[in-house]
């Protein structure tokens, strides 16, 4: 498999994206649970199947696309949207939280980001989950961490440095919508059903004063590149968390509504949550 990543990574964005749309559709066709999960997640959010159709081939586009961002030799082509509203937020300095979805190309949302601004401002550091294969596991190792880019695990070591990174007036970068360990979220509306929800985006942003971005990074047609928005909350997060959480849901609601067609639609967000014991409840009040 090591071999198989390497081997995608140089190949062209366009290859990939032709390949992952036919896997996707496979994977579809293949697994009930996915389609059934798939379909239940779009209905839930008031979209028919005909309408979202389009995101089956983006999941597997996603999958081939993901060796190319971290192993490849050059960032794939990235036009910025709306880069303004992330030079205001870097000049208060007091850091930026940077929010996306599992929505496009959401791998490339932080390199992009930190390809343009971390050489005045200081890395962009983000969240990963350490993998369980070796082969895997190797890869994230190193992968993520491209130059002005710092992936940090999910334990409390790894939120203690996106503290340390906000408080010196940098960035960081979650996927706000993926479901947490139990204890280290609340269950809050997501498309107007309760989903399990982490409290670490809100809370990293209420203790450090971070201004909140949301971006979402959505993929061209026929290998022509990325656009990657960006987008400040309508209003200030409230100082209550369960509000808080609740108005960064709404946040990421509208993101995926301006781009349906590439929502990891299959994705399990309303899914029980897993226990995790580096990650411990009663550690929750520290980390941020």
């Amino acid at each position: 498999m090591h071999s198989f990543f390497r081997l995608l990574s140089v190949l062209p964005i366009g290859l990939l994206h032709f390949a992952g749309g036919v896997m996707g559709w496979v994977t579809f066709a293949l697994s009930p649970t996915y389609r059934r999960r798939f379909v239940e997640n779009a209905r839930q959010a008031g979209y028919s199947f005909g309408q979202v159709n389009s995101a089956v081939g983006h999941a597997g586009r996603m999958v081939f696309e993901t060796p190319r961002i971290w192993l490849g030799q050059s960032l794939p082509k990235c036009t910025v949207i709306n880069a303004e509203v992330v030079d205001r937020a870097y000049a208060l300095g007091k850091g930026i939280v940077f929010l996306t979805p599992h929505l496009g190309c959401f791998e490339l949302s932080v390199h992009a980001a930190a390809q343009r601004w971390s050489a005045k401002y200081g890395d962009i550091t983000m969240l990963y989950r350490p993998a369980r294969q070796a082969w895997l596991a190797e890869i994230l190792e190193t992968a993520r961490n491209r130059p002005g880019a710092q992936a940090v695990p999910t334990t409390l070591a790894g939120v203690r440095q996106m503290i340390k990174a906000l408080r010196k007036g940098s960035a960081v970068g979650l996927l706000p919508d993926q479901v947490p360990p139990q204890g280290l979220g609340v269950w809050s509306p997501f498309f107007g059903r309760d989903a399990y929800t982490m409290t670490l985006a809100a809370r990293l942003a209420l203790q450090t004063g971070a201004t909140v971005i949301v971006a979402r990074c959505e993929r061209l047609s026929w290998g022509r590149g990325f656009k990657l928005y960006f987008e400040a909350l309508e209003a200030p997060l409230s100082p209550e968390l369960d509000v808080a959480v609740q108005e960064i849901n709404l946040a990421m609601e509208r993101t995926i509504r301006q781009c349906p067609e590439q929502y990891l639609w299959g994705y399990g967000r309303y899914k029980q949550p897993r226990v995790d014991p580096q990650m411990s409840p009663s550690a929750e009040g520290d980390k941020a």
